[in-house]
């Protein structure tokens, strides 16, 4: 019988709040942290907003002798799988040799340590370049440092497929769950706030150059002009069932159900964009109807084009306003392979308390025939929901997540 991939431990590190509460209260409250960028002067760059996470203070969370080594993603990263793990309450290195491994993925690497050293490199000349810039920036390396950190020997890797990246490497944890192995750490952050790093986002021509920071990322509106970009992500502790009932697993958040990713054809082709044929395919994984889904988290590009797509195979599948749709990340900004995790954690939290968290800022556009949740937090009984994500270059991922019924825990085996 396969193995069932429960979800039993979250750990959050967004602009609008460090943590599972935190975040939480304030993606509720529709609070959103988007202002201009602090860590650097945008002055001179067409678009100067972003979703930064205030308050994190590595030095506080990580020993000493990591923070020479580490790019700001993966402190963040190594800080979060700890509380993670907290949540679920595990000490990974008292886990069986080979029963526990980490699945991460990255949009852009370490961009922020490579700035550094490359200027350490012009400025100065090669023997001031850092050791730990041969891995510090690479994409793997959260992946890398989160297993040596805990002591994870089990199945290990890192997915590169831009914005759908953090869908897809929880997606082949669970494969591993389904494998047996007993628990995985999987998820995303990012944090690319520096000159270098922006540059390389703004050549994606989907950014914002709004200045009003409520107007800026307004997905599914006529208003809608890109994306504000955003740090920080979510991490997930996967756990097979049995294993997570044999130990007394404090909390089950619920299970990773289904999972599908496809690719669009190239530019320039009739061909359809495939976002409708991943859903149809997650929705197939998890033996699940349509009608059984009780909100979708948009992918949400703010891309006028990307839009239409996502609202049209959202349509086509569930029917004109058939279905619940909600993108919180318009409170945090785009935090490219790590939102959609954090979307994984708000559908979790959403069944869990009964509620969809608003789209903040967006009016629906008449184009669209979708139910966007906008203005203020919506009561609803939720057993299921479906996370989208796309990646600049046609990457789509789907994955549907599923309430876990306490009191028929076994049965649900």
């Amino acid at each position: 019988m396969t193995a069932r991939a429960w979800v039993t431990g979250l750990g959050v590190a967004a602009p609008t709040g460090l943590g599972i509460d935190a975040y939480w209260s304030a993606t509720l409250a529709g609070r959103s942290a988007i202002g201009r960028v602090s860590r650097f002067d945008p002055a001179s760059y067409p678009s100067q907003l972003v979703g930064e996470i205030g308050g994190f203070v590595a030095a506080d969370q990580l020993p000493s002798r990591l923070l020479p080594q580490t790019d700001r993603m993966t402190r963040i990263a190594l800080v979060i799988a700890d509380w993670a793990f907290t949540d679920a309450g595990v000490v990974p290195q008292e886990l069986p040799e080979y029963g526990a491994g980490v699945i991460t993925a990255s949009h852009s690497g370490g961009f922020e340590f490579g700035q550094n050293e490359l200027r350490a490199l012009w400025s100065k000349g090669g023997r001031y370049v850092s050791a730990y810039q041969s891995f510090a920036w690479f994409y793997a390396v959260n992946s890398g440092q989160i297993s040596i950190r805990n002591g994870l020997r089990g199945p290990s890797s890192v997915v590169v497929s831009d914005q759908a990246g953090g869908l897809d490497a929880v997606g082949q944890a669970r494969r591993q769950i389904r494998k047996r192995t007993r628990m995985m750490i999987s998820g995303a952050v990012d944090a690319s706030i520096c000159p270098w790093g922006w540059v390389a986002q703004l050549t994606s021509g989907r950014l914002s150059t709004s200045d009003d920071p409520e107007r800026a990322y307004l997905p599914f509106d006529d208003r809608a002009g890109g994306h504000v970009p955003g740090e920080g992500g979510a991490l997930l502790v996967l756990e097979n069932a049995e294993h997570a009932l044999e130990r007394g697993a404090p909390r089950i958040y619920g299970e990773i159900a289904g999972h599908a990713s496809t690719i669009d054809p190239r530019p320039g082709t009739e061909r359809a964009p495939t976002l409708q044929h991943a859903i149809e395919l997650a929705l197939k994984d998890a033996d699940a109807e349509p009608g059984d889904i009780g909100v979708v988290f948009a992918d949400a590009a703010a891309v006028p084009e990307l839009d239409r797509a996502e609202a049209e195979a959202i349509t086509k599948v569930f029917g004109p306003r058939g279905v619940p749709v909600t993108a919180p990340k318009t409170t945090t900004g785009r935090l490219y392979s790590g939102a959609a995790p954090l979307d994984l954690v708000a559908a979790f939290l959403s069944m869990r308390d009964g509620v969809i968290p608003p789209t903040v800022g967006s009016t629906l556009s008449s184009r669209y025939e979708i139910d966007l949740v906008t203005g203020t937090p919506r009561p609803a009984t939720l057993r299921s929901a479906l996370v989208l994500a796309r990646g600049q270059g046609g990457f789509n991922s789907a994955m549907v997540l599923r309430a876990v019924d306490r009191s028929r825990l076994r049965s649900q085996l």
